[in-house]
């Protein structure tokens, strides 16, 4: 949820269809019942070569790159550079998951047929139970959304659901959550 893919070089007016439901209940109620909240963002160099599928966008050390205001990270949340739509290669994530003792994740953000679903991909690969809540990812279009969406229960046995079933699970099941 970074500027350039809100508002700025790839933007879509669908990402605001989301940024509620992260701002105002699912980030405050991770932090309330002690899910860490993980933020890998975009942030490429001249040379990267997903630039010349998609130009210059979320350029290293720009306002492109930096998280939309209202979504920024707290301080105590945990935040990686990514250069590909996979946010573990490359990155350290994978090591600092299995340090945390996490083995839930929860993908939200954009696009859900690229990032988020290339993420799932390493995550499910790596042995990580993969939770999805639709209405806290979005794509370009309709179709790719709802396309990622199946792609990711259909072959990473994701758990699709929303964000409120997510929160109600956080709320009744206060030892479950430090896992996630």
């Amino acid at each position: 949820m970074l500027n350039d893919f809100v508002t700025g070089e790839i933007g879509t007016d669908r990402a605001e269809r989301i940024i509620p439901t992260l701002r105002d209940d699912l980030l405050p109620a991770a932090r309330e019942n002690g899910v860490r909240p993980i933020y890998a963002n975009d942030a490429h160099r001249p040379e990267d070569f997903e630039l010349e599928v998609w130009g210059e966008h979320a350029m290293r050390g720009t306002e492109g790159a930096e998280v939309i205001p209202e979504l920024a990270p707290a301080e105590t949340d945990d935040v990686f550079e990514k250069r590909f739509y996979d946010a573990f290669h490359g990155t350290g994530l994978d090591e600092h998951l299995r340090s945390l003792g996490i083995d839930r994740l929860v993908m939200t953000g954009l696009h859900t047929n690229m990032c988020v679903r290339h993420t799932s991909a390493t995550a499910f690969f790596h042995g990580y139970d993969i939770v999805v809540p639709e209405d806290c990812v979005n794509a370009f279009t309709e179709e790719a959304h709802q396309r990622g969406l199946e792609y990711l229960e259909d072959v990473y046995h994701a758990e699709v659901t929303t964000s409120a079933a997510l929160i109600d699970e956080w709320e009744s099941e206060p030892t479950r959550a430090p896992h996630d």
